[in-house]
């Protein structure tokens, strides 16, 4: 399962990556979606890998921005009552758990929302300008994304 970061706006950007972008449901800086990993989504964030942060999330990272940023139609927050009436899941541990081996889909609970809308990172991007290798905050973090979700929640 990769978390999915948009880092930068898209301003004077070519098409084929604001496309991409909207296909990926990142429509806003700051905004994260998980998805699984497959060939087709990894062809989407190689397009955009100038514009977003990624890496592989565990199943801690995922129960944590689940209770603090997941939320359902009309904005309610996601709770443990709301996945055990509406899913054969018994609340949010067993949920990321099973999202974060693979198991499971965001779609496996209805009306819970695709997107995350994440609070800028505590302490700030290091700049947005360079990749995480040179120091900067785009591209491929592997398993430190979950230090900057952890920043995020």
């Amino acid at each position: 399962m990769y978390a999915i970061v948009q880092v930068r706006g898209v301003v004077n950007t070519r098409r084929e990556i604001k496309d991409t972008l909207k296909m990926l449901r990142l429509h806003h800086i700051n905004h994260c979606v998980l998805v699984p990993d497959t060939p087709e989504y990894l062809g989407m964030i190689r397009k955009v890998k100038d514009f977003v942060a990624y890496g592989e999330v565990d199943a801690a990272t995922i129960e944590t921005i689940l209770r603090t940023r997941g939320r359902i139609m009309g904005n309610i927050p996601l709770t443990d009552e709301y996945i055990k009436a509406n899913s054969a899941f018994s609340g949010i541990p067993e949920f990321a758990a099973s999202l974060a081996s693979g198991d499971a889909r965001l779609i496996d609970v209805p009306g819970l929302k695709p997107v995350l809308r994440l609070h800028p990172p505590r302490k700030g991007y290091r700049t947005i300008k360079r990749t995480v290798q040179q120091g900067g905050a785009l591209g491929y973090y592997g398993t430190e994304i979950n230090a900057l979700l952890h920043r995020m929640r």
